[in-house]
C-alpha cells in the first residue's frame, strides 16, 4: 500500500509541478476523511489538483462555480413534480459525488455556503423531509479567494472550523513555471492512471485510526492547544474539535510516510494547515505566529 501511495503523490507531481507537500497534506485530508479549503489567487492549480485527484483515485467528480445568483438547490437539488405518477421525484444535485469542487465558494451567498456546508457534516441531504445520503467516500475541496478581492462573502469562524485542513498551493518553482508556458503539463485527467478504488480508499481512511498515538504526543497536541487557549495574540483558541483534527493528520501523514506511530514531527508538519483557519490567522502573515507557537512549547522527547 505504500508503493501504490507514493504512486498517486508522484502521478499528482506530474500534473501539478513542484507541489509535493501540498499534494500530500491533500491526501493527508482524504484519508482522515475530512474536507479542504484552498485558499489562493485565481490560476493556481486548484481545479487541476481536484480534477487529477479524483481521476488517480477512481472517484466521480463534480465542479460547481459558486457565484452570487447561486441558490442551495443548485448544488443539493430539488424535487421536480412527475405528472405522470403524481408525485414529486427528487434529482440530485452535483453534490452527489464522490469528489465534489466547490469553486470560489466566497462568492455565493451565505445560505447556499451554509446548504453545502451542512451536507458536509452530516453526510446527507435533507429535502422534503426525506433523507438522502451522500456517496462514500466523499471530499469536498472548496477554493476561497483572498478576501481582499470584490465579490466575496467570507466565511464565518464557525463555518471555517468545518473544513478539516486549509492550504495554499502558492506560486510554483521558476523551472516547474517554464514548463507550463511550454505547454509540458499533463491535464489529460483521462490518461492518468487510476491507482485504487473507493473500497481500498475506505480501506485506507479505516486504517488511519490504527496508527498510533502514544501518550507523549497526546500530551504535546495538548500542550499546543492550551497554549492558544493562554494567548491574548491568538483571537480564536483551538478547540476540541481542532485536537482531534491534529490528532487524525499526525497519523495520516505518518501513514503516508509508512509508520504506524506518531512522532512530534508530524504534528508539526501538519499543525500550520489544521490550525491557521481555525485561529482565524491569515495564511501569507501566519507563518511567524505559528512558529513561535512551535518554539515554545516543549516538544516531547
Amino acid at each position: 500500500m505504500q508503493q501504490t501511495v507514493q504512486a498517486i503523490i508522484d502521478d499528482l507531481s506530474g500534473v501539478i509541478y513542484g507541489k509535493q507537500q501540498q499534494i500530500k497534506l491533500a491526501l493527508t485530508c482524504l484519508f482522515s476523511q475530512g474536507h479542504l479549503l484552498i485558499e489562493d489567487l485565481p490560476g493556481m492549480g486548484k481545479t487541476t489538483l481536484s480534477h487529477a485527484l479524483a481521476a488517480v483515485l477512481g472517484l466521480t467528480y463534480q465542479r460547481v462555480q459558486f457565484t452570487s445568483d447561486l441558490l442551495p438547490s443548485d448544488i443539493l437539488g430539488s424535487s421536480i413534480f412527475n405528472a405522470n405518477k403524481h408525485e414529486f421525484t427528487f434529482h440530485k444535485g452535483p453534490v452527489f459525488s464522490q469528489v465534489v469542487l466547490a469553486d470560489e465558494i466566497n462568492r455565493a451567498g451565505p445560505k447556499t455556503q451554509s446548504a453545502l456546508l451542512e451536507a458536509m457534516e452530516e453526510n446527507q441531504v435533507t429535502m422534503d423531509g426525506d433523507k438522502h445520503a451522500l456517496p462514500s467516500p466523499f471530499f469536498v475541496i472548496a477554493t476561497q479567494n483572498p478576501l481582499y478581492q470584490s465579490g466575496t462573502h467570507p466565511l464565518p469562524e464557525s463555518q471555517l472550523d468545518r473544513f478539516f485542513m486549509r492550504i495554499s498551493l502558492g506560486f510554483p518553482p521558476q523551472e516547474a513555471e517554464r514548463k507550463l508556458i511550454l505547454g509540458q503539463n499533463n491535464r489529460d485527467y483521462d490518461r492518468l492512471p487510476v491507482r485504487i478504488n473507493a473500497e481500498q480508499l475506505i480501506a485506507i481512511q479505516n486504517k488511519i485510526s490504527t496508527v498510533t498515538l502514544s501518550t507523549l504526543v497526546v500530551d504535546y497536541i495538548l500542550a499546543l492547544v492550551w497554549a492558544t487557549r493562554n494567548n491574548s495574540q491568538f483571537a480564536n483558541a483551538l478547540s476540541p474539535r481542532a485536537s482531534i483534527a491534529l490528532g487524525k493528520a499526525a497519523q495520516a501523514w505518518a501513514f503516508i510516510d509508512g509508520r504506524d506511530f506518531v512522532t512530534p514531527d508530524d504534528i508539526q508538519a501538519i499543525f500550520a494547515s489544521v490550525t491557521e483557519h481555525r485561529l482565524g490567522l491569515n495564511h501569507d502573515t501566519s507563518s511567524q505566529q505559528l512558529n513561535q507557537l512551535l518554539n515554545d512549547v516543549n516538544v516531547p522527547l
